[in-house]
Formats: C-alpha cells, sequence, structure tokens
C-alpha cells in the first residue's frame, strides 16, 4: 500500500464514522420531541406576520443563518440581534410575529431584560431553543 491508498482510506474511514455518529445524534432527536414541539410548529403555521429569529455569538450566526433559510424557501423572516433590540430593532416587530430566540446556553434565550420588558405588553409567541430543555412561551 502507498501513502495516498492509506491516507484515502483513512479520510473515508473519518468520513463514515462521523455519518454514523450524526445519524444517531438525528435519530436520538425523535426520542426528545413532544408537546413544546408540536406548539413550535402551531405558532409557526398561525404566524400572520414574520418569524423573527435571534440569538448572540455563535447562536446569532446560526439565527442569521435560519431566518435567511426561512426567508428563501417563502417563510417571511429576518434576524435581530438580541443584544441590538432595544436599541431601536424592535420597531421592526409587530404583534403579528412570532420570535424564535437561539441560545446554547443552560438558560433559555432571551432579548436583554429592557427589550423583553418592551415585548412582554405585546404577548408575542416565543420559541425558546436551547441546549437545555426549555418551554414554549410568550415574551
Amino acid at each position: 500500500m502507498n501513502q495516498h491508498t492509506t491516507q484515502a482510506e483513512g479520510i473515508l474511514s473519518l468520513a463514515k464514522e462521523v455519518l454514523k455518529i450524526e445519524s444517531a445524534a438525528v435519530s436520538a432527536l425523535s426520542d426528545r420531541i413532544g408537546d413544546d414541539f408540536v406548539r413550535a410548529v402551531q405558532a409557526l403555521l398561525a404566524c400572520r406576520g414574520r418569524v423573527v429569529v435571534t440569538g448572540i455569538g455563535k447562536s446569532g450566526h446560526i439565527a442569521r443563518k435560519i431566518a435567511a433559510t426561512m426567508a428563501s424557501t417563502g417563510t417571511p423572516a429576518f434576524f435581530v440581534h438580541a443584544a441590538e433590540a432595544s436599541h431601536g430593532d424592535l420597531g421592526m416587530i409587530t404583534r403579528e410575529d412570532v420570535v424564535i430566540g437561539i441560545s446554547y446556553s443552560k438558560y433559555s434565550p432571551s432579548f436583554p431584560q429592557s427589550s423583553g420588558k418592551a415585548l412582554s405588553s405585546s404577548r408575542l409567541p416565543a420559541i425558546p431553543t436551547a441546549r437545555w430543555p426549555a418551554k414554549l412561551t410568550s415574551i
């Protein structure tokens, strides 16, 4: 065996192992979805406005991609940086919108406290997503 063949076999072996690990992780998700998932889907289906996706840091990058994907596939959506929401971006959010908050931390995602207070009177449906279980709430 030459070095190229050995390297190619190593690459293929690693790729196959990664796919096995990732497919097991996706399969395990089926045991974790329940009533919160149903309520989140129902909120999105009932949305008469736009889907507002928010996050900070890497979660913000993911939120931006989700909003762009939704918009490009026909669901009106846009990204709002959670930390900047109270500096004027709250004006883009209407009572007809649904907010998806993305966070990796163990705390449920939210706008900063000042932004959350401003939105709380509107009772927008909010879909918090976090590394740890979070409940569907309204902001």
